[in-house]
């Protein structure tokens, strides 16, 4: 299609500046516009989702459950698509189906009742579940799976040796977007109303982010005339082949290699405990808060020391990931995820509230880096997107699980202590097998 060719509508080597800087910044807009289809973004949808509904809390966990898990195990066939099409056209894609999936979902009440009305025997909540259960896997899918994909891997694609310092930068935007990301949706929401918020949001992810991806979004350097890095178009000093060639893309692993390796379930074993358990904790802050006794708005403060020791956690370590091998750096991450999880299980203690919140935040900050650089440093960029389609895949499912899992925990250990110590015994043996893992050779 000559409307989506790299050179319209206008030719990115003709920039004053080495391209990829803009790539940085609509990826970086790319991820931050994907917020509706995040857990944060949802939830301050949740009581009026209840209210419209009348569905019980746990009903509506159990329908986002379901959504958020189906929309996992269609990553891996998104993740293809991605190596097939490119960024370009995936990002179209998943804005289209984002929008498309919010304004269904402002109708969730209306649907149920028809659908209620049109099938004998069923109920309103019944209908009410199955259109949520819908309406969840496509907007997980398209805003939290697709979006978000897509634009990481078009910006690992631009970069090699400065991958890490790139990530870094677009890290410490993303979180402090995604920190402010709640307040900013309940204002929205209380000025024209839960239906109204997400029908703008439509508005802007389907016109604006569209327009952003059409007149920006490029999948890689190599068609657009390009280097990673900016590099002159000879060989580069190290002597290494150039990145697009052959003999680069000869050593890049296949999906089914890579997932055969210890260092593909390392990565992806780290990054979806985070997932998994920082999910379960903003899912239920408030009431972890008040097992200890602490006031909602207090728990809830908690984020913005969280956010900014992530966001400049992150920069640091997209740093040295340009100089640190991946395996170290899980170690690390690894480490403060245990320690964490033993400070969120004793909150009411105000040390280890402290060593808790700052470990909280240190590990979160390695997050973003590490699903940036992590794929294509360890398997190269032949096939990234499908690579990454089954890790993003498993992160999704995991953190499906994670309110579940922390909800099981109140329900049958008595507490949320016993469910976070539990989750030191997920955290610890990735941590050992960090210091066995190697670099991935063909």
């Amino acid at each position: 299609m000559s409307w989506l060719a790299p050179d319209r509508p206008f030719a990115p080597r003709a920039f004053p500046f080495f391209y990829g800087w803009m790539i940085l910044a609509v990826a970086t807009l790319g991820v931050l516009v994907s917020i509706p289809g995040q857990t944060m973004g949802v939830s301050v949808f949740t009581d009026h989702l209840l209210a419209a509904t009348g569905l019980s809390r746990l009903g509506l966990a159990n329908t986002y459950l379901v959504g958020t898990v189906l929309s996992g195990l269609l990553l891996p066939f998104g993740g293809t698509l991605f190596d097939r099409w490119g960024a370009r056209p995936m990002a179209l894609l998943a804005c289209g189906g984002l929008a498309l999936t919010l304004c269904f979902l402002t109708t969730v009440d209306r649907l149920a009742a028809w659908l209620a009305g049109a099938l004998p025997g069923v109920s309103f909540g019944e209908a009410a579940a199955v259109v949520l259960c819908v309406g969840f896997t496509a907007l997980r899918f398209t805003g939290q799976g697709l979006l978000t994909m897509s634009s990481r891997n078009m910006l690992a694609k631009w970069f090699e040796r400065r991958r890490g310092l790139a990530s870094g930068i677009t890290g410490v935007l993303i979180n402090f977007g995604f920190s402010l990301a709640p307040a900013v949706l309940n204002g929205w929401i209380g000025a024209v109303g839960w239906r109204g918020a997400w029908l703008g949001m439509a508005a802007v992810v389907g016109l604006g982010m569209s327009a952003v991806a059409w007149l920006f979004f490029r999948d890689n350097p190599e068609e657009c005339g390009l280097r990673m890095d900016g590099a002159p178009a000879e060989d580069d000093e190290s002597g290494r082949a150039p990145a697009g060639t052959p003999e680069r893309a000869a050593r890049s692993h296949t999906r089914s290699e890579a997932v055969r390796t210890l260092a593909f379930w390392l990565v992806t074993g780290a990054l979806a405990i985070q997932s998994m358990v920082f999910t379960g904790v903003t899912f239920h802050i408030v009431d972890i808060g008040a097992e200890h006794g602490m006031a909602a708005g207090r728990v809830v403060g908690l984020f913005v020391p969280v956010a900014l020791i992530s966001a400049a956690t992150g920069f640091a370590v997209g740093v040295a990931a340009d100089r640190v091998r991946i395996p170290r750096l899980i170690a690390v991450m690894t480490a403060l995820q245990t320690v964490s999880f033993v400070g969120m299980a004793h909150l009411g203690d105000p040390r280890l509230l402290v060593v808790g919140v700052a470990a909280w935040g240190l590990s979160s900050g390695f997050f973003g880096p590490i699903t940036t650089v992590a794929l294509p440093a360890l398997f190269g960029r032949a096939q990234l997107g499908a690579i990454s389609g089954v890790q993003m895949s498993c992160l999704v499912i995991a953190s499906a699980l994670g309110p579940s899992l922390l909800a099981a925990s109140r329900e049958f250990a008595g507490g949320y202590g016993p469910g976070f110590l539990a989750c030191c015994a997920l955290s610890l043996p990735v941590f050992a097998l960090s210091f066995f893992t190697r670099q991935p050779r063909r």
